[in-house]
């Protein structure tokens, strides 16, 4: 039986801004399965909606079922059997596995307790690079220029710059005014520029994924976050994304040598 309190869980990430990285294939699925049963990889359970998580491992599974290592606290059992649904999160090969399933009921595999629920229908499929996100300097702030269709009474688009709070390879999280109407979830954006500090900019077309209010610290300005996903990225544009980000990361990491 696995101690489930030995380690620290890994935190989610949302799926919905990663959608191209889901596999919805059973063939797929399974193989990644397999491979976190043959690595004894330890997998996170964040209980929804209560913020509780665990950690356990997949004992096996076959075409229409799942087997979870089950806990020895009866308040766990409880959880998961009441759970509108349990998010799963492991690593295998240093890349990042992250799932969904349905509540699950207490059985024994082999003779030991586990928890039983159905195969998931989709699986996130993460290397580090993809959703590694890196908050941008506010000293030397990246720019996007988003290009927003006209409204009405009017003929061309709108340029619209707004900060970019932090980016991955997968998108960007930008700033924008609390009473801003552009930016609604599922709305996509051509004609965009990403300037990055000192490699220069970039085309990209965006879709907005999620938004978030934010309150400044006094509690007294509030803007919006908007997570956005990059759609059908140029040639060579994840590579200079790449290389803002470790140019980035390393410049922190030299400052922070210099000042022990």
């Amino acid at each position: 039986m696995l101690n489930q309190h030995n380690a620290t869980p890994i935190e989610p990430v949302n799926s919905s801004e990663y959608s191209k990285y889901l596999l919805r294939g059973k063939r797929e699925i399974q193989q990644i399965l397999q491979g976190l049963v043959d690595a004894h990889a330890l997998v996170s359970i964040h209980i929804a909606p209560k913020d509780y998580s665990f950690l356990t491992t997949i004992v096996a599974f076959s075409d229409t079922t799942l087997f979870l290592d089950a806990s020895s606290d009866e308040t766990i059992h409880h959880r998961v059997a009441t759970a509108e649904k349990l998010l799963c999160i492991g690593q295998l090969d240093k890349i990042r596995i992250q799932f969904s399933l349905s509540s699950a009921a207490l059985t024994l595999y082999d003779g030991l307790s586990a928890y039983s629920t159905a195969l998931p229908a989709e699986l996130l499929r993460l290397q580090r690079r993809e959703f590694y996100r890196l908050r941008t300097p506010t000293a030397n702030p990246v720019i996007c220029t988003v290009s927003v269709p006209p409204g009405e009474g009017q003929s061309n688009e709108v340029k619209v710059e707004v900060r970019v709070a932090d980016i991955s390879g997968g998108g960007i999280a930008i700033m924008v005014p609390a009473n801003d109407t552009y930016f609604v979830p599922g709305t996509e954006f051509n004609n965009c520029t990403l300037a990055l500090p000192e490699l220069g900019e970039i085309s990209i077309r965006l879709k907005v994924r999620n938004l978030f209010k934010q309150t400044s610290h006094g509690g007294d300005v509030e803007t919006l976050r908007a997570g956005c996903e990059f759609i059908d990225l140029p040639r060579n544009a994840d590579s200079v994304i790449q290389r803002y980000i470790f140019k980035v990361e390393r410049d922190r990491n030299a400052r922070e040598r210099g000042g022990l």
